[in-house]
């Protein structure tokens, strides 16, 4: 037995031996447990663990799979899935047993999920609802790869929420035209929202705008994560490249950082929160009555400015940093024109291959 009353204290506590990962036999002592039980439940959950058994509850399994992927990840990739995790997630099944969970518990778990409201009242989006089904099957998918879980009952309960993403946004030219003016009396939102449909603005430094060239380059990202400011590599390869500016963006952020006094190259240009942006946008729309998009709706905005313009989506893929198909695939609604114009010049090309003069 490896529970054992502290006469001295009037305690219980736990000790005994497990072999950790490198095969080494280890001596694990805890003390202060209240009661005989409380310290029977404790050893009994350090044993599953060491043991990697799935007779454990989910709420330990969560333990071990946080260990083995967490070092693998971002931090701030890391920390949407947690917060996700713990508060829908855990909440549900961190007391059954990992190896008992049924699809049946996962279709119950999504319907609760179905019902419940976000702070203003309204039903989570089928986006959201998509993510925590995708948290909860890449816990059980851990369990099936490296803990001999027989089947993801996540899979076969079947999809959560939807699979695209909801109404895009975005501005024309003529409604981004009536807006920036109305933000051009606060230099740092004039440039922010210039910058914003091009490139990834809160990392931004001195050192990374070449203005002999025109060029901007892309190559670190910007996270607030737990009251910390975190600079990391960009999310994918292809987020990092070099952008050629417009002349009279490049001109006017000259201007700026040649106004911002004592800025070193390494220096952060942007030092503003999200939510002054947030503010600043309802600002401009207030005041330009131009229809309320997201922030990142701006990327949006110019994806389809330059879809409008007859770039392809090679092209517009390498400036914003996604996959060609990707861009195909997401915009594909925005290009009714260039379908028509397939299908013009192919009727040309049927046309040529024919005699289709009149007969004698």
């Amino acid at each position: 037995m490896a529970v054992y009353k502290d006469k001295k204290r009037g305690t219980w506590y736990v000790s005994l031996y497990y072999t950790d990962w490198t095969g080494k036999q280890q001596r694990k002592l805890k003390r202060g447990f209240l009661t005989k039980k409380e310290a029977q439940d404790w050893e009994r959950h350090f044993s599953l663990e060491k043991a990697s058994s799935l007779d454990m509850t989910f709420g330990d399994f969560y333990k071990r799979y946080t260990d083995d992927v967490k070092p693998k990840l971002r931090e701030n990739t890391w920390k949407s899935k947690e917060y996700v995790i713990e508060l829908k997630i855990l909440p549900y099944f961190k007391d059954l047993v990992m190896r008992e969970i049924t699809p049946r518990d996962i279709i119950a778990w999504q319907n609760e999920m179905r019902k419940c409201e976000s702070q203003d009242g309204e039903k989570y989006k089928g986006t959201y609802l998509r993510k925590m089904q995708a948290e909860l099957s890449a816990i059980f998918n851990h369990a099936v790869k490296y803990y001999e879980l027989p089947k993801n009952p996540a899979v076969i309960a079947g999809p959560l929420g939807q699979h695209h993403a909801d109404e895009m946004l975005f501005w024309t030219k003529e409604e981004y035209m009536r807006f920036i003016p109305e933000v051009a009396n606060k230099t740092y939102s004039y440039m922010a929202f210039e910058l914003f449909r091009i490139g990834e603005l809160m990392a931004l430094t001195p050192a990374d705008f070449d203005f002999d060239k025109n060029k901007l380059s892309i190559t670190k990202s910007y996270q607030r994560i737990s009251g910390r400011d975190v600079i990391t590599k960009p999310k994918t390869p292809k987020s990092v490249r070099m952008i050629s500016m417009p002349e009279n963006v490049a001109l006017e952020m000259r201007d700026f950082l040649d106004s911002i006094y004592g800025i070193e190259s390494s220096d952060r240009i942007f030092v503003i929160s999200k939510s002054y942006l947030h503010h600043e946008m309802d600002r401009g729309v207030k005041a330009s009555g131009v229809k309320r998009i997201r922030l990142h709706d701006l990327r949006h905005s110019h994806v389809s400015l330059l879809i409008d313009m007859g770039f392809s989506a090679v092209a517009i893929g390498n400036r914003v940093g996604h996959e060609s198909t990707e861009i195909t695939y997401r915009y594909a609604h925005m290009m009714p024109s260039i379908q028509d114009d397939m299908a013009e010049a192919l009727d040309e090309e049927w046309k040529e291959g024919f005699d289709v003069g009149e007969e004698s």
